[in-house]
């Protein structure tokens, strides 16, 4: 059987002052408030998707190399656990290099990996095409935040959500919960979610992850700015701003900001704002999870946790969960 790969138009690339509407309002929302913050998944265009990819292969960054040597362990458990066959939906399919683990032990006839950067989506999903005979690909360009209309192709199959990278981490708890409840909309009920989620440990160890001392995470954060002046006509002086990481306790979480260097003025879109010097701009944050935080998280998600998977040091975690029907008794 040929590979087949349903390739849908691609997008225009947004011209300067033609963004995607929802990216324009989120900065102008961010500079004309006082607690500065622009949501994560915006830092994902081509260039910053490619920089991302460069930052799963630092030495610091653990989270890709320890969730990968889990798939590449456990991905035969996880067709036993009820996944052999089964269409595998990827949210925020990226590259996909960890993807193939899942595909080769599931066995399943078709493929949806969504992502927001459609350029980068189509590319990957080409490779991934070419690399499984046999295997049916549908890239979904969209955000997966919301519930997404599958395509018709996979509708009457079952389904295996896949959400690895701990990308779970980048939302706050009522943002992860209206993902997860999307999720079970969009992969319907009986289907299974495969997702990571990266543990609590030592600062010693989050910081430098998010922190690399050749400073490919510090480009990766900057890019959000270049992006903003590229695409919807910002004067942002992106060299008088810096890359900070922390690590807040109180949240559980790593966090990244851009903290201007000294007092600024620019404009977007026409609009002007000013920062003072060290006032930063909130871009991401990564939270971590104990094993009954991030049950209790799915529960809450309507997902039923079925198998947990971790490494030696517990580091981090790969949990299958099923979406049962909900109950209004105990």
């Amino acid at each position: 059987m040929a590979t087949m790969i349903d390739v849908p138009e691609a997008k225009p690339q947004a011209a300067q002052g033609d963004a995607d509407p929802a990216f324009r309002a989120d900065v102008l929302a961010c500079f004309r408030d006082t607690r500065r913050a622009i949501p994560a998944r915006w830092f994902y265009d081509k260039a910053g998707s490619e920089l991302f990819e460069q930052i799963t292969d630092l030495p610091e960054y653990y989270p890709t190399r320890t969730e990968t040597e889990l798939l590449a362990r456990y991905c035969g458990e996880v067709a036993q656990q009820g996944g052999a066959g089964r269409t595998v939906v990827e949210f925020g399919s990226g590259s996909s290099v960890k993807t193939p683990h899942l595909l080769r032990a599931i066995q399943g006839k078709h493929y949806v990996p969504i992502d927001i950067s459609g350029e980068f989506l189509r590319e990957s999903a080409a490779a991934l095409a070419r690399d499984f005979s046999g295997l049916a690909v549908h890239p979904l360009e969209g955000d997966f935040m919301r519930p997404l209309q599958l395509p018709e192709a996979v509708a009457g199959e079952p389904k295996l959500g896949f959400f690895p990278g701990s990308t779970i981490g980048n939302m706050v708890a009522r943002t992860s919960l209206d993902l997860l409840r999307s999720m079970r909309e969009t992969l319907g009920v009986g289907s299974l979610l495969l997702i990571g989620m990266d543990r609590i440990k030592s600062p010693d160890i989050l910081i430098p992850a998010y922190d690399d001392a050749q400073g490919v995470t510090a480009r990766f954060n900057l890019n959000l700015l270049h992006r903003i002046n590229r695409e919807i006509d910002g004067t942002i002086p992106v060299d008088r701003f810096r890359h900070v990481a922390r690590w807040n306790d109180s949240y559980a979480r790593i966090e990244m900001h851009l903290e201007a260097q000294e007092d600024l003025s620019f404009t977007v879109l026409g609009e002007r704002f000013s920062m003072r010097k060290g006032e930063t701009i909130h871009t991401e944050n990564s939270h971590k999870y104990g094993p009954r935080d991030a049950r209790l998280l799915l529960r809450a998600g309507g997902w039923t946790v079925r198998h947990e998977w971790t490494d030696p040091d517990d580091w981090f975690a790969l949990i299958l969960a099923e979406a049962v029907p909900f109950q209004t008794a105990p």
